[in-house]
């Protein structure tokens, strides 16, 4: 089996608070994104493997990729699921804030999910992917989603954007000529938590040509001034008339919606 991934962008991101379990509250709709995911082919096999293709390797333990941590938390609940060989492909570049590595665990859980024949509900689903990261349950539905909590809690978001492209880019270093990549670590260095002026849901409401300087992603503050191409990127996007732009996630990806 094998199937194509989708990314994510942060239509908005505030950081409401820190919880006393280390993570931070949040408010954000997440809205998919086809142009950039990975290829995923799962198949049973005698024994768990993984192959990873990526362009200039990969910096971690194939078994300890998110795919494989999926397969294994199903396993713990679902004996008779069989072992599988994993041949990801990665498509979705790394340290963007584009959830890559969390549309995998989704992707792979549905594909566990029919080859293992477990009838697992798409909320079902959803609930083990939270459980390895904060953002995976969206990757389940691949549709706008209002998200709270850790990201984890999601309720469908009405929003038609059939009127704009949605178009992603990543900005490139100026002085090694290579994408721009953050950790989640070095976008959380110096966040403050803060409540908006105005809720995001509010802020949601209004036409998308206002959403500039309303509709904010509170990582910017930390990493823009790390990464000045990001802000950079985002301001060509204007000059290019994007109705509204902006850092996804923790970057450093920029995204913006440009009218048809």
């Amino acid at each position: 089996m094998t199937l194509k991934t989708c990314t994510k962008v942060n239509v908005g991101l505030n950081v409401l608070r820190k919880r006393p379990d280390g993570y931070h509250d949040l408010e954000t709709l997440f809205v998919p994104y086809w142009g950039l995911g990975d290829e995923l082919t799962v198949e049973p096999a005698e024994e768990l493997s993984i192959e990873i293709e990526r362009e200039g390797g990969v910096d971690w333990d194939p078994m300890d990729d998110l795919t494989v941590r999926a397969w294994k938390l199903l396993k713990a609940d679902f004996p008779s699921l069989p072992a599988v060989s994993i041949h990801l492909a990665k498509g979705a570049p790394v340290g963007a804030g584009l959830g890559g590595g969390s549309a995998d665990v989704a992707f792979m859980l549905r594909a566990l999910n029919e080859l293992g024949s477990l009838g697992l509900s798409d909320p079902e689903r959803a609930a083990y992917a939270a459980r390895l990261g904060s953002d995976c349950a969206f990757f389940v539905y691949c549709r706008p989603m209002f998200a709270t909590g850790r990201g984890e809690i999601l309720e469908p978001f009405d929003i038609d954007l059939s009127a704009y492209d949605l178009r992603v880019e990543i900005p490139v270093d100026r002085k090694t000529g290579r994408p721009v990549a953050v950790s989640t670590r070095e976008a959380y260095a110096g966040i403050i938590p803060a409540k908006p002026e105005i809720s995001l849901k509010e802020a949601l409401k209004l036409p998308i040509n206002q959403w500039r300087g309303i509709i904010k992603n509170d990582f910017e503050s930390t990493v823009c001034p790390l990464h000045p191409e990001i802000t950079a990127l985002i301001e060509d996007f204007y000059r290019r008339d994007a109705a509204y732009a902006a850092m996804s996630g923790s970057g450093s990806s920029v995204f913006g919606l440009f009218r048809k």
